[in-house]
């Protein structure tokens, strides 16, 4: 927000010097972003947080100084003078979206004179690098930044029936905005219409058709209140932004429309003549009303670490347009202004009083109570995940949220929903990429695309044995939500074989809970080879997926050379985590070990084999261990293969006997001959 120091001196006497106040101002929360001296004038440059939305005219800047230096603030009472004549006779006002306009105010100027604006207005538009345009419209700049309520005069003779309708935006609506540019309009967006077509994008920008001229005689004058979202977005789907927007982006006073619409008739008055017509048209929801705040003076001290009088404190609170409720010995309870909407706590009056008074007396050793922050569960598991997964060599990577249409289309394990579509497009951000992705712009269902394209982009560059993982947010909408899901998922991509990747899983896993085992089972996906792959599940409950990339994603992906892909839903690895320390005691006995080597059919997967193996061996077996596949169509028939495992028994209470492991090894050779059909090849 820039502001002119001497359109700043109409309110306060401004008798400190320039870095004194700057000096000041950023130390009760307007840093001072630099000066430059406009003509016999400084145009001050001050960043605005946006929960100040009060400080984005001179009238609000002007109140803080008031209440820094304790000097009066003088503000306009604008009383312009009516006709005879009510507005009621030549205009109407209806509201049909009114959660798009809660408020909307208007009134008529008959009889103007269009020209130059007065020099003193000029003066103060330019200094702040606002454009000169006629006595009308600089009139209604000039206020918009002397108070930050935005406002709009249409030439009345322009309105069809002398209507004003505010409506959503209709399905393949077109709008032609005074930058002479016309803008493809979408439901949701507010619209200023007459009884025929649309006039203003409500919040954003006026049209071309009906924007003030040299022939204009009528002016309506235009004061509402727009829903701060609905501009947002409107204004960022058409790319479409003004220092309207900007303010109606952050919450104007909805109280203070009548004193800008008055301020401003006034100025058009004095500079382009004419008669305002006597009323004004105020349609919509009145102000919701302002609750009281109650702030006990021990906060004071317990939040700021120092001791201010209490006499300090109402006096201050009255200075920045709060009205005191009561008071006593212990506290004060106040009443905010319409215009700070951001109070609403004890700790919000806390602040105000604690940058009035001046942070900078606040000691550096102040003696603060201070307590130990809780980091939430899945903040710790994360920590583990990525402390596990870094020991294990992998490279945490960072991938935009934003993915093209092939890659949202190439891998949803986690929903059927289409994605959601992003108004604005990523720009600049993947510019590597070499092969023809399209549009940039859906909100991604799955870390595994993105990942893959890392992996291609180091094939490229000849860093082929590259291992990364990526903790984030994926996005999933469903038909019964307004909001999508935004669960976190953990992906990883690596060089390595199938098995490797399936023990660092396990690795992983085990870190979290010793007791959890993950099972593999079989799953269809087309970004996964078939015979490598599977879902991976804890339980009754699928943790994820994994597998070897397919031939013909590695061929859409343009990958060189293999690749092996998991992703995890993180919300199920955090509620099987066991985030207490425990261990298990070592057994001081042998292990006894044996191999074997099983005949089966080809369609049998190790993920089976092994469950069967684990479900029926009992405790005593400690771990087993695929080692290889082997097919000889001719010694075993088509359709068969070999499949060589071995496994670890071991005992806690006492040395295994031969006959206590022949016992073990019969169990699982009649279990997997049972199960599987297999036959121990002697």
């Amino acid at each position: 927000m820039i502001v002119s120091w001497n359109w700043l001196t109409e309110y306060v006497d401004l008798a400190m010097t320039h870095d004194d106040l700057v000096d000041r101002l950023t130390m009760s929360g307007l840093n001072h972003e630099g000066t430059d001296a406009v003509d016999k004038d400084h145009a001050i440059d001050l960043e605005v947080t946006s929960n100040r939305a009060d400080c984005l005219g001179h009238i609000g800047v002007a109140r803080e100084i008031a209440a820094l230096y304790e000097i009066p603030l003088n503000v306009p009472d604008p009383q312009p003078v009516t006709g005879s004549d009510s507005i009621s006779q030549h205009c109407s006002v209806v509201i049909e979206s009114e959660a798009a306009c809660e408020r909307y105010t208007a009134r008529l100027i008959r009889g103007v004179k269009i020209g130059p604006s007065p020099q003193w207005m000029q003066e103060r538009l330019k200094s702040l690098g606002i454009g000169i345009v006629n006595n009308v419209v600089d009139a209604t700049n000039y206020v918009m930044f002397e108070c930050g309520q935005p406002l709009h005069a249409f030439d009345f003779a322009k309105l069809k029936d002398g209507k004003i309708i505010v409506r959503e935006a209709q399905p393949e609506e077109t709008f032609e905005a005074i930058d002479h540019r016309t803008y493809q309009l979408a439901p949701g967006m507010c619209v200023i219409a007459d009884s025929g077509s649309a006039v203003a994008l409500g919040g954003v920008m006026g049209g071309a058709d009906s924007e003030v001229s040299e022939a204009t005689v009528d002016v309506l004058i235009e004061a509402a209140y727009f829903d701060p979202l609905t501009v947002r977005s409107a204004a960022r789907k058409l790319k479409l932004h003004s220092p309207s927007s900007f303010r109606f982006e952050r919450n104007v006073d909805s109280e203070n429309l009548d004193w800008a619409s008055r301020r401003v008739c006034e100025l058009i008055l004095e500079s382009a003549g004419g008669e305002l017509l006597e009323g004004v048209i105020d349609v919509g929801s009145p102000p919701p009303s302002r609750q009281p705040v109650n702030l006990r003076y021990s906060q004071l001290q317990r939040l700021l670490g120092i001791e201010i009088p209490v006499d300090f404190v109402a006096p201050t609170l009255e200075k920045l347009g709060l009205v005191i409720e009561s008071s006593d010995e212990n506290s004060v309870t106040a009443i905010p202004p319409s215009w700070r909407k951001d109070l609403t706590r004890d700790v919000d009056l806390v602040e105000e009083v604690g940058r009035i008074y001046g942070f900078e007396k606040i000691p550096d050793d102040v003696n603060v109570p201070m307590s130990a922050s809780y980091r939430p569960k899945a903040d710790r598991v994360v920590d583990k995940v990525r402390n596990v997964l870094t020991a294990a060599g992998f490279d945490e990577a960072v991938t935009p949220s934003l993915v093209p249409q092939p890659w949202s289309d190439a891998f949803t394990p986690w929903c059927d929903s289409p994605p959601l579509i992003s108004s604005q497009p990523m720009l600049g951000v993947l510019e590597e990429y070499s092969h023809n992705i399209g549009t940039v712009n859906l909100l991604r269902r799955s870390l595994v695309p993105s990942l893959l394209e890392v992996r291609r982009i180091n094939d490229y560059r000849s860093n082929a044995n590259v291992n990364l993982f990526e903790t984030a947010k994926v996005y999933l909408p469903s038909d019964d939500r307004e909001i999508p899901d935004q669960p976190m998922k953990l992906a990883l991509v690596s060089h390595r074989d199938f098995f490797a990747v399936k023990g660092v899983v396990e690795a992983l896993v085990k870190e979290l809970n010793p007791l959890a085992a993950v099972q593999i089972k079989e799953c269809e996906e087309a970004l996964l080879d078939a015979s490598q792959s599977g879902a991976l599940w804890l339980g009754d409950q699928r943790l994820g997926w994994m597998g070897s990339v397919s031939e013909s994603a590695k061929k859409q992906f343009g990958l060189r050379s293999d690749a092996i892909v998991v992703e995890i839903d993180l919300g199920v690895l955090e509620g099987e985590t066991q985030l207490i320390a425990c261990h298990a005691n070592q057994s001081p006995f042998p292990p006894v070990t044996r191999d074997f080597n099983f005949i089966m059919d080809d369609e049998v997967r190790w993920a089976s084999l092994e469950s069967t193996i684990r479900s029926e061996s009992g405790p005593l077996l400690e771990s087993v261990k695929y080692l290889e596949t082997f097919r000889d169509e001719a010694r075993d028939g088509p359709g068969k293969k070999r499949v060589l495992f071995s496994v670890v028994f071991r005992s806690n209470e006492a040395t295994l006997t031969g006959a206590q492991a022949e016992e073990l090894c019969n169990r699982i050779i009649t279990n997997c001959t049972s199960a599987h059909h297999a036959t121990l090849v002697g």
